[in-house]
Formats: C-alpha cells, structure tokens, sequence
C-alpha cells in the first residue's frame, strides 16, 4: 500500500473521529429538552393569530401588556392585529417587506432587520424597543419568527429588556443540530437565558418540515415555543397533554406532527 493511500486513509479516520467528539452527548440534549417541559399554571391558553401557520397558544395574560413587538413580518399579520385591536401598539420589522400585510393604525413598522448592531439595515433589540417607547418600565409582548436568527438576537438582549417581555412567543429552526456541539453550545447558551427570567408553557412542533430521531430522543426540526416570565405563575405543574385542544397544523397540506414524547412530562 502506498503512503499517499495510508495517508488518505489516516486522514479520512482522523475526520470521522472529530466528527464523532464533536457530536453531542444525548443526555446533555435531553437535559437541555427536560428544562422546556412545559408548565402549566393558573393561566389558561388561549390562541392567538390564525387558525393555520401564523397563530400560536400563549397565556391568557395579556392585561396590562401595552405594547407587542415582532420581528419578521413576512405576509401575514394576523397576531399583530389582534393585539392593536386589544389596544396594544403595535410594532413590526423586516428589511425584506416594505410594509405589513394589512393595515393598522396601532401599526408601526421598520424596514430593518433585528439582529446584534444597528446600523442602517439592522437594530438590536434593545435599541428597537428603547426607539419605540418612551415608557421604560411597561410590559411588553414579544413574538418572533426570523428563520434562524433567533438565537443571536436573543444573546444580544439584555437582562433588563427580557424581563419586561411578560409573554415570549418564539419560532425557534433547525434544532435536529441539537447533535452538533458548536450549535448545541450556542442554543443551550440562549435557553438557559431565556429560563432565567422566563418558564416554558407551551411547545408546538411546525409540521412544515419533519423530525429527526435518536433513539429515545425526536426532535422536530422547527418548533414554536411560549414563555410566560416567572413572576406570573402561580401553582405550576407540568403540562402532560399534548396537542393541546387549540392547536392546529401550521400547513394543511403535510402530515399532523405531533409533539414527541421526550418534549413533556407525562409522568410526575
């Protein structure tokens, strides 16, 4: 055998075996999955937004919430409207829109994205909202759905801005790289964040795309997930019903994908 074929050889097990240690161990995944159980409180979930993609379950909590913030706008504002027509004001972002689907006038947008700096095609989070209201101390509304960007948005939010968000209502993507550890660090890292101030209520799979599957552990690839802050919740138990009776498909044309078994306390 040639050393040019030893070497190509040597090579190739040298990259299988980094591939492997770089892999995330599954009980770290399932403790990561077991701090998002969901809790179910003395609040009730209602829904809100449209009966398919676009609405979601959150606590019915939003009294005294004044204002609602989300970024991604894309073609459907069913969430925003019902909130300006609760009497929120209602703030939208998106530099790839030039306005929201429907009008309003608790409506107003920005033709920017969210993300880590602003500057002229991005804001921070904190520099939307401190931009947006001059109330430094009222509760707020957060729904987000920005296709991956979650993650660095939420690292880049300061503690004080997350514990005005009475309600987080986040479509978090791509976690079947639950199992890849630089990606698993980076989304433990912006849990544990959220978690600090937050519990999880709610957890619904997007039957848009699939799930993946490792031994006992199934992930669907996206998932919508809802905080309430700590401070609301009474009586906590875990949620052990799963779909909720209001929650619906995101599309109608794909197979119903229902929450897997590893995401909630059925026991205990």
């Amino acid at each position: 055998m040639s050393n040019f074929i030893k070497n190509c050889r040597l090579n190739i097990a040298s990259l299988a075996n980094k591939y492997i240690v770089d892999q995330t161990d599954d009980d770290r995944v399932q403790t990561l999955i077991n701090s998002l159980h969901p809790i179910a409180c003395d609040r009730g979930l209602m829904r809100i937004g449209s009966e398919l993609d676009g609405g979601y379950l959150i606590p019915d909590d939003l009294d005294g919430v004044e204002h609602c913030f989300s970024p991604g706008v894309a073609n459907a504002s069913d969430l925003e409207h019902e909130c300006a027509e609760r009497g929120m004001g209602v703030f939208m972002a998106d530099k790839s829109v030039d306005q929201p689907a429907v009008p309003h006038e608790r409506f107003h947008f920005t033709k920017k994205y969210i993300g880590v700096t602003t500057n002229d095609g991005f804001m921070t989070l904190d520099d939307w909202v401190a931009s947006s209201v001059a109330d430094r101390e009222s509760e707020l509304f957060l729904q987000i759905d920005i296709e991956g960007f979650e993650y660095e948005v939420f690292l880049a939010a300061s503690d004080q801005l997350m514990r005005r968000f009475r309600i987080i209502v986040a479509e978090f993507h791509r976690l079947d790289h639950f199992w890849d550890k630089p990606f698993f660090n980076l989304a433990s890292r912006v849990f544990d964040k959220i978690l600090q101030t937050h519990s999880c209520v709610h957890v619904h799979p997007n039957n848009w795309r699939g799930s993946v599957k490792k031994g006992d552990i199934e992930i669907p690839l996206n998932m919508e997930f809802t905080f309430l802050r700590k401070d609301r919740i009474q009586n906590p138990s875990y949620a052990k019903t799963f779909p909720h009776p209001l929650d619906t498909d995101n599309v109608d044309y794909k197979p119903t994908l229902v929450l897997p078994l590893c995401w909630y306390r059925k026991n205990g």
